[in-house]
């Protein structure tokens, strides 16, 4: 199950998001009281519940917001006892002064925003000294591994356990509760009103990752990076998963760069068996992959790696899905090759721009590199064997392919292009890689000027098809990657504009 959170200042608040909740499919509701305004009345809260309640009230030291004294906080602890509740929260100070009543469930709690204590052992041995349903336990992470410790003290533990982390870095262990054999994890009523950090919403936990298939044979993939920012490669996978009927998850993992070799020493215990790749791992990766492809050796990095035992194969999808891309805007299959011979002008010096810029060299592209950086510029064009120019100078080469690989035109900075619209000529090849809008400003020119454009939505779900097929072994439904990632960007506009 997911316990939502829900933490309003009035009670008819409160009652109006339960129902709701539940009409929604939620079978079990955390009712943080501590954020209720005026005296609590739990018999308004209680009565006529339509699904099962955990009564928490959190003091400040613990993330809370009760603001009067300890005494009545542990009165009303008792009050809500006696009329039923069917969990109390009790943290693992006072539950040894609050004895077990009626039918009612005991989570006896521990919270740590500072870190994740090497003492966990030693803390569920406390709480489970106090006579629990359940013991719950959630702590900042600051290393990765942190998830891995608090999923494995679920597995291990001889009584029900709610072990999670907080934080971004914690994320992984909120989805993943459930397979290591937690009774439910928690999420909040919506996205924007977390009540711990790096909670997720009931929506998001269902709608994305599917939480309540999760079992313990599910396999497990994840995107790592740091940041993560928007997991927009778990939204397109999980909904691939669950339209082809795949007992898989993709999970977002935030790695920081040092933490990079010790995650892939130990990320076979979360069950991973295969990682997208993104910012800034994709070279440093190489070094500790068992097997690469040509991409991979030539570009020098790996968007995708696919996880069998001990083995780490790497693979690079964007290559690939770059010229599929363009061909398919072309409207040939490549057999018969119209790029050869022409002029490109690539916008950026990243990650992307070296895997596209390389694409169209090995089609006999002339490519010239264009970045704020200049040196950045010059040591891509090294690289790959073609120029570097000034970005003031990105105008004047003219260019039949004009590449986008640059952040310029991403929302919410629409109004931006990196490539002015007046230099754009009738049958070009124009493509940004930009995917949020998906008709950027710099492709509403292109498409006025009437040349081929190519998408950052078609490239992004023809690099996900490729890492699917990497993954599943079998063809992704791209249409399902578009229609999911296309909703998100349709989602994110309303949001902003609300």
């Amino acid at each position: 199950m997911i316990a939502v959170s829900i933490a309003r200042g009035r009670h008819r608040m409160v009652i109006a998001e339960h129902k709701h909740l539940v009409e929604q499919g939620a079978q079990l509701v955390e009712l943080r009281v501590d954020y209720i305004v005026r005296s609590v009345d739990l018999k308004r809260l209680l009565t006529n519940r339509p699904c099962p309640v955990i009564v928490a009230c959190r003091r400040p030291q613990d993330g809370g917001k009760w603001a009067r004294s300890e005494d009545e906080r542990r009165m009303l602890l008792r009050s809500a006892i006696a009329d039923g509740v069917d969990y109390i929260d009790l943290e693992e100070d006072i539950a040894g002064t609050i004895p077990r009543f009626g039918k009612t469930k005991r989570i006896v709690s521990y919270h740590n925003f500072q870190e994740t204590p090497a003492n966990l052992r030693e803390i569920y041995d406390r709480c489970a000294s106090h006579d629990p349903d359940i013991v719950k336990i959630a702590t900042m992470a600051h290393d990765p591994k942190d998830n891995l410790r608090v999923l494995q003290l679920i597995a291990d533990s001889e009584i029900p356990t709610v072990a999670i982390c907080m934080g971004d870095i914690g994320t992984a262990s909120r989805i993943l509760a459930g397979k290591f054999g937690a009774p439910f994890t928690y999420a909040t009523f919506h996205q924007e009103r977390e009540l711990a950090p790096g909670q997720l919403s009931f929506d998001q936990m269902r709608s994305i990752y599917r939480y309540d298939d999760i079992n313990p044979d599910t396999d497990v993939y994840g995107l790592i990076g740091d940041p993560i920012g928007t997991p927009l490669a778990p939204l397109m996978h999980n909904a691939s998963f669950h339209a082809m009927k795949l007992d898989k998850v993709f999970v977002p993992f935030r790695v920081p760069r040092e933490h990079l070799e010790p995650f892939l020493g130990y990320c076979r215990q979360f069950g991973l068996r295969g990682l997208i790749v993104n910012t800034p791992h994709k070279e440093s990766i190489v070094p500790f992959l068992s097997a690469t492809d040509r991409e991979v050796d030539h570009i020098g990095a790996a968007n995708t790696v696919v996880i069998d035992g001990f083995d780490r194969s790497g693979y690079n999808t964007e290559f690939k899905a770059a010229l599929e891309s363009i061909d398919a805007t072309l409207g040939r299959g490549g057999e018969i090759d119209v790029l050869s011979g022409k002029t490109a002008i690539v916008l950026g010096a990243g990650g992307m721009a070296k895997a596209v810029a390389f694409a169209l060299r090995s089609r006999d592209v002339h490519v010239a590199i264009a970045s704020r950086t200049m040196e950045r510029s010059q040591e891509l064009a090294h690289k790959l064997n073609c120029r570097a120019v000034e970005w003031s100078s990105r105008h004047s080469q003219n260019a039949e392919i004009v590449v986008n690989c640059t952040p310029v035109g991403m929302h919410p900075h629409v109004d931006d292009s990196p490539f002015e619209g007046d230099y754009l000529r009738r049958s070009m090849i124009v493509f940004d890689t930009v995917y949020n809008p998906e008709q950027t400003l710099l492709i509403k020119r292109a498409r006025e000027k009437q040349c081929y454009v190519v998408t950052g939505v078609d490239m992004f779900v023809r690099q996900s098809a490729l890492q699917f097929e990497r993954f599943a072994g079998q063809a992704a439904s791209q249409e399902v990657m578009r229609q999911s990632l296309r909703k998100w960007i349709g989602a994110a506009k309303t949001s902003m504009a609300e």
